[in-house]
Formats: structure tokens, sequence, C-alpha cells
């Protein structure tokens, strides 16, 4: 496998700049690629040995590029995520002023991130989606559009200057990015993880998110993300993409997870790793009768009354 990290590009992105945060990106080559779905798609063909893409951002919620490529395809599994704040330059060529933009871009992404900025001091502005921050910037300097929101740290890149610094809507924004492999062991439990799933009902029925919901519920396991997407198989058709406190290798996430086979049309495990915003001495200890040694105390008291040693 080569030693590559594949990560939505070009050169510039934030993915780039968060993949960089990473110390085993120091010994890897960092190629960039056009897409999230090209990027995985080159771990999926073995040009990669992962990929470093955005899934989530606290402003607008999960990443539906990335969570729709994570549902389709062969499986691929989450190894790692890092967290990055996230504030915004409106970049433009050199002489530019505010009076002369009249169309901007940016991913998607971006956006609901500015929205507020845009009404305010560019209420006519035309916006065009590009496929990264990054690559609008590259698109300004080519003359394709007039302002591009990126990373101040992306105008040099490009030959741009920052016409605004620290733009953003939302204090304290946040974008979640994950390193996605092929499907192998996870890692050890570090006290401080998480475990990503998709879920999809056998039919649709009254009480049917409440009974996947339950198999967390009853175990005392958080809920960290909870979004539906569509399955392509007609309106009302949808799956669940989940992250939860917890790794597969505690016995109350096992349960949970035989619960959820047992119950759903198909689940599919998309990994459990270290989180990026706590540290194992943070977590909050299990709910009462949630922790290891109580379900293997419950499950040495059903073998004993089995074997009449109650």
């Amino acid at each position: 496998m080569p030693a590559s990290y594949a990560y939505l590009g070009p050169e510039g992105t934030f993915t780039e700049v968060a993949l960089r945060t990473l110390p085993e990106a120091a010994t890897r080559e960092l190629v960039p690629y056009v897409s999230v779905q090209s990027a995985l798609d080159a771990v999926r063909a073995g040009e990669a040995e992962a990929a470093f893409v955005p899934i989530e951002n606290s402003v607008e919620g999960g990443i539906t590029t990335t969570l729709d490529e994570l549902v389709a395809g062969t499986p691929l599994m989450i190894y790692r995520e890092v967290l990055l704040s996230i504030t915004f330059a409106l970049l433009v060529r050199p002489g530019t002023k505010l009076s002369d933009i009249k169309t901007v871009t940016a991913h998607p992404a971006a956006q609901p991130q500015v929205r507020n900025w845009l009404r305010t001091h560019l209420p006519d502005a035309l916006w065009e989606s590009a496929a990264s921050n990054a690559d609008g910037a590259r698109l300004v300097q080519e003359g394709r559009y007039d302002a591009a929101f990126a990373g101040e740290f992306a105008a040099a890149r490009y030959g741009l200057e920052a016409l605004e610094s620290g733009i953003h809507d939302a204090e304290n924004a946040q974008t979640r990015f994950v390193l996605v492999g092929r499907p192998a062991r996870p890692a050890a439990p570090t006290g401080a993880d998480k475990t990503s799933v998709v879920l999809w009902q056998r039919d649709d029925h009254p009480g049917g998110l409440r009974d996947l919901l339950g198999e967390f519920a009853t175990r005392g396991i958080n809920l960290m993300l909870l979004q539906s997407r569509p399955t392509g198989a007609g309106i009302g058709n949808y799956c669940f993409c989940i992250d939860a406190e917890g790794h597969i290798s505690d016995r109350r996430m096992a349960e949970a997870l035989m619960g959820l086979k047992r119950i759903c049309l198909q689940v599919r495990y998309l990994g459990s790793y270290p989180r990026a915003d706590v540290e194992p001495g943070e977590v909050r200890p299990p709910f009462p009768g949630t922790s290891d040694e109580e379900f293997v105390g419950a499950a040495d008291w059903v073998a004993r009354c089995q074997d009449g040693r109650f």
C-alpha cells in the first residue's frame, strides 16, 4: 500500500491544515484530490493508504457528501478525527475593492458560516459553489470569480490578498475531519472513544427510530450525531448515520451493536476511534448498571442461574 494520504484539495484547504496536525502526516506523502469522492476512491482502489476529509461542522451539521460516500460503496473505516477552529478570509486579486465584488465562491459548507456577513456586506453578490475553499481561491486567481471565502493562509499560495479576515457568523465554529482507511482491526480503546455506524430499518413503522435508539439508551450510551440520509430507494426511505460515545470493545457498546444487528435490515460499522474533543480523564463515568464490570457480573449471574447456583 502506498505510504500516502489523500485529502480534499487543492493545496491550501482547511483539510490540509487539519491533516498536518496529525503526527503521522509528517511521514506520508500528502496528495490532494479534487473531491471527497475521489479521495475516498483512491483508498478503495489501493492508490492511497488513507484519506482525510471533512465530515461535520458545528454550524451546519454533517457534511452530506462525506456521509453519503461512507454509506455507499465498498466499506471504509474511520481511524482518527481532528477538530479545527474555522474562520474565513475574503480573498481577492490585488487591487480589488469591496465595491468591485459581484461574484463570490467557496465550498458549500462555508456558506452557512458566512451567510449573515454576506447579507450585510455583499447583499447583491452572486454565490456559486466550488469543490473546496482552496479551489475557490484558485478560481479567483484565474479570474472566474471576484472573491472567495477561504483560509487566510491560502492567499499567498494563490497570489491573492485578504480583503477581510476573521469572518464567521458563529463564534467558536469548528469543523471535524476524519482519517478514513480500508477496514481493519480498530485501535485499542483509549477511554475517550467514539463509534460510528450506519443503520437501515427493516421496514417503516411507528416507533421504528425509537427502537433503534433504544438499543443505545437502555445501555446508557450517549449519541453525539444522528443524521438521516436518503437511501435512493424512494421518498421516505432513509438510513441513519450515528456517532455514539464508546468503543466496540466496551461491553455496553458491543451489546448495543448486537441488538442493532438483530433488528436492523443492515448495519454498517464505520469504526471506533479516539475522540478529539476530550481526554480520557474528562469522560463522564458510565451510568449505573452500564460499566463493563456490571455487564460481566450480570452475565455471570445468569450463568449461575442456569446452573442452579443462584
